[in-house]
């Protein structure tokens, strides 16, 4: 099949949403499909950035990347940028070249848009996929207008796509939910975003100069068990619940220490607030760190700590698991999909005593941690991209039939 698809976030912007498209464009590609990804430009100091991985870059693609120009969003988002509005011809003149079979849209902006604009200008059936529940992200963004208004405008957003789409797709069983919640009469289909199977081969070596390099940069968590959080530094994920957490584990374990990896709007008022609260000489920052050595810091962690409780899916965490690290994570959202209750690790509750608790428990006892990261690994298997991408293919399938059959005139209940 000829694949198209449409997204605002991808690399060098790191999310989920760019992690998803990515992950299912490489491996369809492997399985023998054209894949055409239509995203954003970027300046050219984002393109260079140190969480750029050159392996992820346009020219190294197994797929075609078509780059629309793009504005900033100013002061509602550094990392992010829209479309420009009069580049839609630029668009159908890429997707009338590349002549999808199928449209798979992954947004709900003017990328997003465009792609909807044109499955329905030439009547080419089109997936979309809920990735993100905007009446809950919205306020992370806008702050000048009443929640209320933000909510509702987040639901008609997504509603336009819901309402026009052959197939539904949703990452988890909440937001499969959420579908039939806005008044849509169509099934999602439930497919989460799966993680590559291969990656690079693990090196001793590279080992060792990551824990040197580290050790040099933050001194102050050397010779400590550490607690590591991976992800975007941003307020919405509940990242100062971990400053609860960890002084609640050194009264019982003084020599612990917090990791955050990745970086983001919230990093520099993370770090303020460590050193306010007396945490400077425990907790550390890496800042953002290229995908291929991501693995190094998930082995050098005893416990992977995961607060956030906006996570539509929660890749982080099978990551983790893949990488053999046992995962204490607040239960709500995607969390509790991946989880499905204590599988590697501990599920707990939104409050600092429980998940502390949890966490002394898997640094204090080194048979259940074993035990926990032994679950981990088998657990995390169930999101390798190569056991999903088929099942991605079937939605493609079924929503050429749905569409075949509106052209034809034939409602299907």
């Amino acid at each position: 099949m000829k694949i198209a698809m449409f997204t605002d976030a991808y690399y060098p912007r790191i999310n989920g949403v760019t992690v998803s498209v990515h992950s299912y464009a490489t491996e369809l590609s492997k399985l023998g499909h054209e894949v055409c990804i239509v995203c954003l430009e970027y300046t050219e100091e984002q393109q260079k950035s140190s969480f750029f991985d050159e392996k992820e870059s346009d020219e190294s693609s197994p797929f075609k990347v078509v780059r629309i120009p793009s504005w900033s969003m100013g002061l509602l988002s550094k990392e992010d940028r829209i479309a420009k509005f009069d580049k839609w011809r630029r668009v159908k003149k890429a997707m009338d070249s590349f002549r999808p079979n199928v449209i798979h849209i992954n947004t709900e902006w003017v990328i997003g848009y465009f792609g909807a604009l044109y499955a329905l200008h030439r009547k080419v059936p089109f997936v979309f996929t809920f990735h993100t529940m905007w009446e809950d992200y919205l306020i992370n963004y806008v702050n000048f207008l009443p929640e209320l208004s933000l909510r509702r405008i987040g639901r008609s957003v997504v509603k336009f796509y819901l309402k026009r789409a052959d197939v539904i797709i949703a990452p988890t069983q909440k937001i499969a939910s959420v579908v039939h919640d806005y008044g849509i009469q169509k099934n999602a289909e439930i497919l989460p975003t799966g993680i590559p199977d291969g990656g690079e081969k693990y090196s001793i070596i590279r080992q060792t100069q990551i824990s040197m390099q580290l050790s040099k940069k933050c001194p102050q968590i050397k010779g400590k068990k550490i607690l590591l959080f991976v992800g975007r530094i941003v307020k919405e994920k509940n990242l100062s619940f971990l400053y609860d957490v960890l002084e609640l584990v050194q009264k019982k374990n003084p020599k612990t220490a917090l990791l955050f990896v990745g970086g983001g709007p919230y990093l520099e008022e993370l770090k303020e607030l460590a050193q306010e609260r007396g945490l400077s000489k425990s907790v550390a920052f890496s800042g953002y760190i290229p995908s291929n050595d991501i693995v190094y810091f998930y082995k050098l962690a005893q416990v992977f700590v995961f607060p956030s409780k906006t996570e539509t899916q929660g890749l982080v965490t099978v990551e983790a698991m893949l990488a053999g690290i046992p995962v204490v994570a607040i239960g709500e959202l995607g969390t509790v999909d991946v989880m499905q209750g204590d599988h590697g690790g501990f599920m707990v509750e939104d409050n600092p005593v429980v998940f502390a608790d949890k966490v002394l428990q898997l640094l204090n006892n080194q048979q259940l941690r074993k035990q926990k990261s032994q679950e981990a690994l088998k657990w995390g298997e169930k999101w390798k991209i190569s056991a999903l991408t088929p099942r991605l293919v079937e939605c493609y399938v079924r929503a050429v039939h749905v569409r075949c059959d509106k052209n034809l005139g034939i409602v299907n209940d």
